[in-house]
């Protein structure tokens, strides 16, 4: 039987690490042929490694989505090899700095996570747009919970939480503008997930970690494959009738 993407080439920003290498080895499970873009090679070609090793295929490419013009780049490079039809808007970065901290620092952390989160988003999308446009293919942006609340426990969020309030609106309008094109533009709203990129906070921070699982029914921290399922989902035909929405996987996070 054949996997819900057979045929589909995939572009997954943020693949080398986390959610992303979640989403890379879900995609390659269903028979897509990924395209791991990260800024880390490294991590990139981990990614790699585990999809091929599993029988996947997949290549890794390094990408920095703040570089509008490598962005352009590495668009025309990967469509040597066939136009992508899902794009993953994944990569990101967070930092909590008080916004009543050192402003230069505030300053900072604004510019680097604006920069990545949103404009790095708009970079990669505009890059692959006429592809996406030619396949009639599927956008997946990763959200967040806070594309809608400030999450309890975890303050000092004003450049993250605004970044992925964007997330949502680009989402929104990108499906309406490019709906009848039969491009889909959808997006996930994780809760807190377990990364190796996030561990030694939430090790030094019981705390916040315990806050977050008061708010949170289902009582466990996610993993990156509670992601990939959303993102398969919307990616496959069968979500070809789902367009400007965004998928909660936080654990009924915003239900308490």
């Amino acid at each position: 039987m054949a996997g819900l993407l057979a045929g589909h080439i995939a572009a997954v920003t943020g693949g080398g690490s986390g959610i992303g290498q979640g989403i890379c080895q879900a995609y390659a499970r269903e028979g897509a042929r990924v395209i791991v873009l990260d800024a880390n090679i490294v991590g990139a070609n981990e990614t790699v490694g585990l999809v091929t090793g599993a029988g996947g295929k997949a290549t890794a490419m390094k990408l920095d989505v703040t570089d509008r013009q490598a962005c352009g780049k590495a668009a025309a490079e990967i469509a040597k090899g066939g136009n992508i039809s899902i794009l993953v808007n994944n990569a990101g970065i967070n930092r909590r700095t008080p916004f009543t901290g050192d402003k230069a620092a505030v300053a900072k952390d604004w510019d680097d996570i604006l920069s990545i989160n949103l404009d790095g988003m708009f970079n990669v999308t505009h890059a692959f747009l006429d592809q996406l446009r030619a396949t009639k293919g599927r956008i997946v942006n990763i959200g967040s919970v806070q594309s809608f609340v400030h999450v309890n426990g975890w303050p000092n969020s004003a450049a993250y939480t605004t970044s992925k309030h964007g997330v949502l609106g680009f989402t929104r309008s990108l499906a309406a503008e490019l709906g009848k094109e039969g491009v889909r533009v959808n997006a996930i709203g994780p809760g807190m997930i377990a990364t190796r990129i996030n561990a030694d906070a939430r090790a030094k921070n019981p705390d916040m970690v315990a806050a977050c699982m008061r708010h949170t029914p289902l009582n466990r921290i996610g993993t990156p494959e509670d992601i990939a399922g959303p993102a398969v989902f919307l990616a496959s035909d069968l979500a070809a009738y789902v367009t400007g929405h965004i998928i909660m996987a936080d654990g009924g996070y915003r239900t308490v």
